[in-house]
């Protein structure tokens, strides 16, 4: 890579932040592992499809956007797979390849919208009979490309964001939607980043977002490092502090938005939007325009992914329950467009009624 097609060069030069959760050399995907973090920063270095799919559905990786682009680095490393084994019809491999990685993480729609990108190119390589061996090189320019849109629809996002948070005051988040959460910048925090940018005295107050954590983890990690403030406080603590006044909006991340704009995001996103209602405060959810899924008429039909109990019952090798107790883990939950604000995209705010907004914006 140049420094014209490197995305973390034009993250530093155009977004003052040089975090970002992907590097991309010699053929080797290498991923932040952020089920270390903020402990360790330790790369995993991924050469084949199955072990960019492992990396999505272990947790190294995770956030819809960022997803996404590692799954398009996915099936770069698919295309270089083909050409050692010789397979008799390559489009038949990408595909078969592109459906083991989208069953990594069904809940997140920029995932299987990045395939479905890939394959388009793929094929339109075959269709201009640029040769087969072309191809490898062919979706490592796409896979960028994806990886540097990200990056400009993150920036976009938070220039359009910032005007609607306070000039001072805090801004509650959950989950992280910062910059580990995409290709780099953020969505949500990239909101906050441009604020902080523009001089404005905003200080985030995270929730901490069980089981794994993520917003004391990983929000406050990026955000102490980019010298914004931020405090934690448990998730069942929102509501108090919503009350007291000390919470002047909330500002969140989305793995999926359906057509009506209701919005599938990290389980607890609900009862904070309630909270929100509740309290006169705005909730404003940030996500790239192709986190909306226009096929999907509500949230009633967007597929909630569930995990493991474990990762209820214990943190690391500590169980907190009793032997054999049950769990639920749901990853998501849906949040009724009628309690969102406003939806940020890099091609503007938008308002209720949302299906309007977007058949307008697509």
């Amino acid at each position: 890579m140049n420094q014209k097609t490197n995305p973390i060069e034009t993250l530093r030069r155009e977004g003052g932040s040089a975090i970002a959760p992907i590097r991309w050399k010699a053929w080797t995907l290498e991923l932040l592992d952020q089920r270390r973090i903020p402990w360790e920063e330790s790369w995993v270095p991924l050469r084949s499809t199955q072990e960019v799919k492992d990396a999505i559905q272990q947790m190294v990786v995770r956030g819809a956007p960022a997803i996404g682009i590692a799954a398009a680095f996915g099936m770069v490393l698919s295309a270089c797979e083909y050409s050692k084994r010789q397979e008799t019809d390559i489009e038949e491999w990408l595909k078969k390849a592109g459906e083991n990685l989208v069953s990594a993480r069904p809940t997140a729609v920029n995932l299987s919208w990045a395939i479905k990108r890939m394959l388009k190119k793929a094929r339109r390589c075959l269709q201009e009979d640029e040769g087969v061996e072309r191809i490898p090189y062919v979706l490592e320019e796409e896979a960028l490309a994806i990886w540097q849109e990200d990056i400009a629809s993150n920036i976009a996002m938070g220039r359009h964001g910032a005007e609607l948070l306070p000039k001072d005051g805090a801004v509650l988040t959950h989950c992280n939607a910062g910059a580990l959460a995409t290709g780099g910048y953020g969505t949500a925090l990239g909101v906050v980043r441009a604020a902080h940018f523009l001089g404005k005295g905003v200080r985030v107050i995270a929730d901490e977002t069980r089981p794994w954590l993520q917003g004391i983890r990983l929000t406050a990690w990026e955000l102490m490092k980019d010298g914004i403030p931020v405090e934690v406080i448990c998730d069942n603590a929102a509501g108090l502090y919503m009350k007291k006044g000390e919470i002047n909006c909330v500002i969140v991340g989305a793995d999926r938005i359906a057509a009506n704009g209701d919005v599938a995001n990290k389980i607890g996103t609900y009862q904070v939007a309630l909270l929100a209602r509740a309290h006169g405060i705005p909730f404003y959810v940030a996500a790239p325009f192709s986190t909306i899924d226009p096929g999907m008429p509500s949230g009633e039909s967007i597929p909630i992914e569930e995990r493991s109990q474990s990762e209820i019952t214990s943190i690391g090798e500590t169980n907190f329950g009793p032997v054999n107790v049950k769990a639920r883990n749901p990853v998501f939950d849906v949040t009724p467009g009628d309690l969102v604000t406003a939806i940020i995209t890099e091609k503007g705010v938008l308002t209720p009624p949302y299906k309007e907004g977007i058949k307008r914006f697509a």
